[in-house]
């Protein structure tokens, strides 16, 4: 009997009118657009920072006969890493946006131009997605994304800087009269890194320039289920 006195007596914190129902919505509508752009701001950051290695690193690297090629291929490096986080930062993002475009599309479209039974279930979808956060894209497709978008053009430059590294002999360290490379055997021993064989080094990039393109070009909708996981907020 105490329990339930106790119970009766609980004040509740949810809405009890439409106006106190409307001033929530408006409130966490708010807090999703804060969270959101929160997201989209470290995404910029990512992309600066990618922007800042590729614009530096190309400067050292074209700048001065003594600097190595590995330069470039450092750059390589360090783009993909950017991008591997990028990709992570974009799933949490497109989490936040979605229940942005659920009030837009549902909501806020239905008052400015109302459309009969449009959706009618859309606060029990968000509702759902906040008791059990899932992603709505994969890692894969979050990636592809994200490199057809911006990333593939710093991988373009990079490796044009390295063919030009490569195939001017101005440019080497060695020195040289001529402007560019008179066979394939001298490309292949401009590309030599450390231990490694100049054709390791040709062979590697071309495959991995290969897998970027493959990559770019995945098709977003045929996104592995298996990739889908819960969101820490």
């Amino acid at each position: 009997m105490a329990d339930q006195d106790t119970t009766k007596i609980q004040p509740s914190f949810l809405p009890s009118s439409q106006s106190e129902t409307v001033t929530a919505m408006v409130h966490y509508y708010r807090a999703e657009i804060a969270r959101m752009a929160g997201w989209r701001q470290r995404i910029d950051q990512t992309s600066n920072w990618a922007i800042t290695v590729v614009a530096a690193l190309l400067s050292v690297s074209l700048s001065t006969p003594s600097s190595h090629h590995g330069v470039l291929l450092f750059a390589m490096v360090l783009v993909y890493l950017l991008l591997m986080i990028e990709a992570r930062r974009y799933r949490f993002f497109d989490v936040y946006r979605y229940r942005v475009r659920q009030f837009e599309r549902h909501y806020f479209a239905q008052i400015f131009s109302p459309m009969p039974d449009f959706s009618a279930n859309w606060l029990q979808i968000v509702g759902q997605n906040l008791r059990e956060p899932k992603f709505f894209i994969s890692y894969g497709d979050a990636f592809s994304r994200r490199l057809r978008r911006n990333y593939i053009w710093m991988f373009l430059i990079l490796l044009l800087a390295w063919v030009l590294k490569i195939s001017t002999p101005s440019l080497q360290a060695e020195g040289g009269q001529s402007t560019l490379v008179r066979s394939v055997g001298e490309i292949i021993g401009n590309t030599g890194l450390g231990p490694i064989p100049g054709w390791i080094v040709i062979a590697c990039v071309a495959v991995f320039y290969v897998w970027l393109l493959i990559a770019s070009r995945r098709a977003l909708d045929d996104a592995d289920q298996g990739g889908f996981g819960q969101v820490h907020v």
